[in-house]
């Protein structure tokens, strides 16, 4: 399976080197971030990594990032 380094998450440039289109979505209520690299995605596969990231996977791949608290990191920071 393909492994992503989580401190590069906040790297545009290696966001874009996972796939040639990205679909981003902020749930402000939630506070969640989702970042897709494949649509539709239909994930059969996901990892909840350490500081409340999900990775989305199908058939081996990453086609997603779901960030939880999205507000406290620099990602969202203005």
């Amino acid at each position: 399976m393909e492994k992503i380094d989580l401190r590069k998450i906040g790297s545009i440039s290696h966001l874009l080197s996972l796939s040639h289109k990205i679909w981003i979505d902020y749930d402000e209520e939630a506070d969640v971030l989702y970042v897709n690299f494949k649509k539709p995605s239909h994930a059969d596969d996901t990892r909840l990594l350490d500081d409340d990231v999900i990775v989305r996977y199908e058939k081996g791949s990453i086609i997603g990032i779901t960030i939880l608290n999205a507000k406290k990191r620099e990602i969202l920071k203005k």
